[in-house]
């Protein structure tokens, strides 16, 4: 999956099904578009994103099979695990965000080749980490910046704690940046979210099988039971987040400044990047969650 291969999907999914609407968010410094696509017209909003990392990009496809085969359902007034398609966008609007990383995704991918100046800078950077494999460790996006460090929610703390561990400058993984939100596919995102207010987000990484659902000691009613649910449909483990892992990402800035829910859900086993061929036992083991997602609980989150 490469970001010309992302955007020419959701382009095709918009042809086929013309009552998906497309966007794009912004452009990367690389000038890669990040692009969404919004199906459903109901009330409650929910948000998913994918491949904020750059050797986590087997997300993205998990979240455009997703799309295309509900909008399949809708047109053809099926059912996608087992509610009715129609049931699911009369009561959602969902918005997907499939690759928020797309130039560190085709570094990753080899869709950025040997030789390249934009190869060579990012190999220049790796350089000051020997110790991560390149390209495969690479997770930031091309500057260097890690994108689910970049959030205004204990970004300070994340800095000590990173910088502690030796990520003081930009490379592969784990640089927070100079500052919170100064990055283009951050700013995006964060702006994005706000425009829509969703009722619920979705963040999607690789690998471990876990659901974490906490920021801090923030109280956010219903989390719980619906990230019980999503652990039981998925069997994944719902978790808490380690200390060294707990500030700075896309779901911990969206509990701290919405008080809802936000989930990130570390999909698949092994080490990233994840073989093609977990694919389809990650899709598998999401689509419950996806689908619960854009419904609720009944009476709850």
């Amino acid at each position: 999956m490469t970001s010309a291969l992302c955007e020419e999907s959701i382009r095709s999914l918009a042809q086929a099904y013309p009552f998906l609407r497309t966007e794009v968010l912004t452009t990367t410094a690389f000038g890669r578009p990040v692009l969404a696509l919004m199906l459903g017209d109901g009330e409650r909003r929910v948000l998913y994103t994918a491949a904020h990392h750059a050797n986590e990009w087997i997300t993205a496809p998990v979240l455009l099979k997703f799309v295309e085969e509900l909008a399949e359902a809708v047109q053809s007034g099926g059912t996608l695990y087992g509610v009715e398609a129609q049931n699911i966008v009369k009561a959602a609007t969902i918005y997907a965000v499939p690759m928020v990383d797309p130039d560190g995704v085709d570094l990753v991918t080899g869709a950025i080749e040997t030789g390249t100046l934009e190869y060579e800078t990012a190999h220049r950077m790796a350089d000051n980490y020997p110790d991560i494999p390149f390209p495969d460790g690479w997770k930031a996006n091309l500057l260097g910046v890690d994108l689910n460090l970049q959030y205004p929610a204990g970004w300070l703390q994340a800095r000590e704690i990173k910088f502690s561990q030796g990520y003081t400058k930009p490379g592969p993984r784990d640089y927070v940046g100079r500052a919170p939100l100064n990055q283009r596919e951050s700013i995006a995102l964060a702006e994005y979210t706000e425009r829509i207010d969703p009722t619920l987000v979705l963040a999607y990484h690789t690998q471990g099988k876990v659901i974490f659902w906490q920021f801090q000691d923030y109280e956010v009613p219903g989390a719980r039971e619906l990230g019980e649910e999503f652990a039981r449909l998925s069997g994944y483990a719902l978790a808490e987040v380690p200390y060294t892992s707990s500030f700075a990402g896309y779901k911990d800035w969206f509990i701290q400044n919405f008080r809802r829910p936000g989930y990130t859900i570390e999909a698949g086993s092994g080490s990233n990047p994840l073989p093609i061929t977990q694919f389809e036992e990650i899709y598998r083991d999401n689509l419950g969650i996806l689908v619960t997602a854009a419904l609720g609980l009944p009476g709850g989150a």
